[in-house]
């Protein structure tokens, strides 16, 4: 499945004219992302490729997001992958309430880039979680060369830019 995501209307971006997310859950506990960001990518402050470890405070420089709710839960999970092969995951117990590391496996990041298209391809491994079916919130945090930020999303509630908030998980896999 492929979405788009829209750049909150009150942050502004030069370098990235789109972001699409192919989305594919290729069997259960396993989900597959694959995000596309199109335009002057030279225009943007991408972290050099590390190893990919655990990091906290990714979403502070471009970092690529998912949030997944089981569909019938309060509870939720956002995973943070960066252009540096890095990696986050919390488990929330409600919105923005009780955050704790989440106990996965390492997701396998991959990273392509060209003048015009950057790619961030996550495999996650999610066997521990729900069968049910899940709701995702899809994100990206651009930060271009300036320093300033964009955030784009499936949807945004109104006011600031909020990736927890419920308007957010548009997505239904």
């Amino acid at each position: 499945m492929r979405l788009a995501l829209k750049r909150h209307p009150d942050t502004r971006c030069d370098a990235v004219t789109a972001i699409g997310v192919d989305v594919a859950r290729p069997r259960t506990g396993a989900l597959v992302l694959s995000y596309e960001a199109t335009g002057n990518i030279g225009g943007l402050h991408l972290p050099l490729v590390t190893a990919p470890t655990r990091a906290d405070e990714l979403w502070r420089d471009t970092c690529f997001e998912v949030f997944i709710r089981p569909a019938v839960a309060a509870s939720y999970f956002e995973f943070n992958f960066a252009p540096s092969t890095r990696w986050a995951a919390y488990r929330f117990d409600d919105y923005r309430s009780s955050m704790h590391t989440a106990e996965v496996g390492a997701p396998r990041v991959e990273i392509e880039s060209s003048p015009g298209l950057f790619t961030l391809r996550a495999a996650l491994e999610l066997e521990s979680f729900p069968l049910d079916p899940w709701r995702l919130g899809l994100s990206a945090v651009i930060e271009e060369s300036s320093g300033r930020l964009s955030y784009w999303a499936l949807a945004h509630p109104s006011g600031k830019p909020d990736f927890h908030h419920a308007d957010c998980f548009a997505c239904e896999i």
